[in-house]
């Protein structure tokens, strides 16, 4: 059985992946798809049911996922405005979330479509007629749409980690429709401006977009001709500062030639090119920009521009990297995990085959640390880990790299090291461990394996069971020592 930091890693790693899919830009179509399909590949339940809420206030089946049946019972069906509220006044409030145990159902002919799967006895599972429901609300705390789903993949009603994962995710969902309804009126609009150069203005200067217009032919090609006010407010630049300066100045490339290649596919591309960069503000400081840019033909004998429309979307990309940073290290410490470990093994192997240098792979158990846990709680055992990790940290050379495997083991990742720099490295990191931990009278000591990291090294699995080996074989020779 997974403990609870793994599931919670492993479902955090699972909302990035499928949050991923709901990124700046996308059609409504496209977002609504996106939605549901995140939740049956990521999420980990067997249906989801995305009902739209209509202008007039009633909500409509706008996308299933995971079930063609549903999907046929389902899928533009309309319902009153108050379809939810009957179920909700005998729902559970799981945070964000209602949850409709079947036992509450008032008698009588079921509504709506069940699926056809057996009903356990146990009274934790996942009952047909059970139903969990995520409101999903715009920036504004508006209700935008109703997201359903069913039979979780466990079978089971969904423990807190998945429920707090579900309604993280119907937070960015409801977001993410939000934005996609603008992007399409944004579309539309833009389709107009062809037309009419006074429905243009208005719209350009009354978006709640960011919008600016660039020169593509001719001697000024590449400076900003006009923007709007929250393009102005986003960027922190007044009109004044923009207009005749180039806009790819404010821009950091990520990768060599990133600006060059994107102008070149916006060039040749039949449609918006959606793109995020890093814009400089006034302040010097960096933000993210994600958004549209269209070459727009103006007419016989006039140059063409290219209409951009930008959001700030710095909060959205903070979180995915946060995301990023949780799948790849350990919650308690902070130290990479077994995945991140594995990632740089990779690099190192390869480095090595290129050099023929080789490195070594320490793999580090702590020697009475269950009485720890068994004497002072396990509060005290989880900051004597985060203790321990940073003393690991501070002994290590700058590249290497200091990995919690789970419990109280660790593993050290050290490049292009033999020798004399070897022992001395295991006894910095022996004497480190070895010093009392702070308010803790328990003698705390490791054991220390090594495997070489060579040309000839196959992969990190039989690497880290050659050095837990020799980790053994140091322990018993410190108990028949004792």
């Amino acid at each position: 059985m997974q403990n609870e930091p793994t599931v919670r890693m492993t479902a955090v790693r699972r909302l990035y992946e499928v949050s991923a899919r709901m990124g700046a830009g996308r059609s409504l179509a496209e977002t609504l798809q996106a939605v549901v399909d995140g939740v049956v590949d990521g999420l980990g339940f067997g249906i989801a049911v995305l009902n739209l809420r209509q202008p007039d206030g009633k909500f409509e089946v706008i996308a299933v996922s995971g079930s063609p049946e549903a999907k046929e019972a389902l899928l533009g069906t309309i319902s009153a405005a108050d379809i939810f509220d009957a179920e909700f006044a005998i729902a559970d409030n799981w945070g964000g979330l209602r949850f409709v145990p079947h036992e509450r159902l008032p008698e009588g002919e079921v509504v709506g479509w069940v699926p056809d799967v057996p009903v356990s006895e146990d009274p934790a599972a996942w009952h047909p007629l059970d139903a969990l429901f995520a409101p999903l609300h715009s920036p504004e705390g508006e209700l935008v749409g109703m997201l359903s789903v069913d039979l979780p993949e466990d079978q089971r009603r969904p423990g807190y980690i998945h429920r707090e994962l579900l309604e993280i995710f119907a937070t960015q969902a409801g977001l993410a429709i939000d934005k996609a309804r603008l992007t399409d009126q944004l579309l539309a609009e833009k389709a107009r401006l062809e037309a009419s150069e006074t429905t243009f203005r208005l719209v350009f200067e009354g978006a709640g977009n960011g919008m600016a217009t660039i020169a593509f032919d001719g001697p000024e090609a590449g400076r900003i001709l006009r923007v709007n006010d929250a393009f102005c407010h986003i960027t922190g630049y007044t009109s004044a500062q923009l207009v005749g300066t180039t806009f790819v100045d404010y821009l950091r490339d990520e990768n060599s030639g990133q600006t060059q290649r994107e102008i070149e596919h916006l060039t040749t591309g039949t449609g918006p090119y959606r793109f995020e960069r890093t814009f400089r503000r006034t302040d010097g400081h960096d933000i993210w920009l994600g958004g549209t840019a269209a070459v727009v033909d103006q007419g016989k004998d006039q140059p063409r521009i290219i209409l951009i429309q930008i959001d700030d979307v710095t909060a959205r990309k903070d979180e995915e990297r946060e995301l990023r940073h949780h799948a790849a290290h350990d919650p308690l410490t902070g130290l990479p995990n077994r995945r991140l470990l594995q990632h740089r093994f990779s690099s190192a192997l390869q480095r090595s085959r290129q050099s023929g240098r080789r490195g070594v792979l320490l793999f580090c158990d702590l020697n009475h640390f269950k009485q720890v846990n068994d004497k002072y709680g396990h509060e005290a055992g989880d900051k004597a880990l985060r203790e321990i990790a940073d003393r690991l940290l501070t002994e290590v050379r700058h590249g290497d790299t200091v990995a919690r495997l789970g419990g109280d083991e660790f593993a050290i990742l050290a490049e292009d090291i033999d020798g004399d720099d070897l022992d001395m490295l295991m006894r910095r990191i022996d004497e480190a461990i070895s010093r009392p931990l702070e308010d803790i009278d328990v003698a705390v000591t490791a054991s220390i394996g090594t495997a070489v990291v060579s040309p000839y090294a196959s992969n990190l699995d039989e690497l880290l069971r050659t050095a837990d080996n020799a980790m053994y074989e140091a322990k018993r020779g410190h108990r028949a020592r004792q």
